[in-house]
């Protein structure tokens, strides 16, 4: 709009809001205090001339102008943030923000690949989430980080995405169980087995429910956990059999409790995959991570 006076802080503190719902989530995502970014939003509608964001209860809610706005703003933040990380790029320097959500079984891997990327570029700022499928999704389909780990990519919504590292699933049981003995079981002698599972929509009970169905064998479910090491304690302590990933096996505290079954079909061949919404432009750092990536997860292959 002619004369419109906006900053740049302005606008960032405007989008966290919107974003987060909160002004003091913004504060703290932008390491400011809420009073500025109060005082900002303040000037920003000021110069719109109209109400950006209404406050109902405890509630924010953007009005007709903030949706308008915040579309706006969105894709000139994130072309603001791809020109200043291709000035430092051509400057020789690797700097900017790297925002990664993962899904919780890929935690086991992930900083293992982390530790070295921050290392070899410094002013690099990472924040990785580990969130469960369902939460990932939703940050997914709102483009709320530069990529994603999944173990099974959605097929409803626009994505592009690529292998990354394999993510076998086997069978564990308590090594005091009778099967544990047996040196190759076949598949439907699981029928007659508990199973402790992770909740429904994590992308290993995904592939399991499937794989159930197509051997015409059901599933069994005892009890669910919200977590890996929860089920492995569970195993160990004799409340059923699971199945997992063999990552998360080898990196669980007391492992040796449990023991993977030999059993037909298994281990249950899967990837972890790297996401990102379809055509979506990639920054720079996140380009680079990518690069890392590629070449990283070959050694730590190779090591495994």
């Amino acid at each position: 709009m002619p004369g419109m006076r906006v900053t740049l802080g302005q606008l960032k503190a405007f989008e966290a809001v919107a974003r987060l719902g909160s002004f003091s989530g913004a504060g703290k995502e932008l390491f400011i205090t809420q009073p500025a970014v109060s005082k900002k939003v303040r000037q920003l509608q000021d110069e719109v001339g109209l109400a950006l964001i209404e406050q109902v209860g405890k509630k924010l809610f953007l009005t007709d102008a903030g949706r308008l706005l915040l579309g706006v703003c969105t894709d000139w933040l994130d072309t603001w943030a791809r020109f200043e990380q291709s000035i430092a790029d051509l400057q020789g320097l690797k700097r900017g923000r790297l925002k990664i959500a993962v899904v919780t079984t890929s935690k086991y891997f992930m900083p293992r690949v982390l530790g070295p990327f921050c290392a070899k570029y410094p002013g690099i700022d990472v924040a990785m989430e580990v969130i469960n499928r369902d939460r990932l999704l939703e940050r997914l389909a709102r483009n709320e980080d530069d990529l994603y780990v999944m173990g099974i990519p959605p097929d409803d919504i626009d994505i592009v995405s690529r292998p990354l590292i394999d993510n076998p699933l086997v069978v564990v049981a308590p090594a005091s169980h009778p099967l544990a003995k047996r040196r190759r079981l076949r598949f439907s002698e699981l029928a007659d087995q508990m199973f402790l599972m992770r909740e429904e929509g994590s992308g290993t009970r995904i592939a399991i429910e499937r794989l159930f169905e197509e051997k015409n064998t059901p599933l069994k479910v005892k009890m669910e956990l919200g977590s890996n090491e929860a089920i492995k304690q569970a195993v160990a302590g004799g409340l059923g059999l699971s199945i997992m990933s063999r990552h998360a096996i080898n990196t669980l505290a007391g492992s040796e409790a449990i023991v993977e079954l030999s059993v037909q079909g298994f281990p249950l061949k899967r990837h972890w995959y790297v996401v990102t919404p379809g055509g979506k432009q990639l920054s720079v750092v996140a380009t680079t991570f990518l690069e890392f990536l590629d070449e990283h997860v070959k050694l730590l292959v190779a090591d495994r």
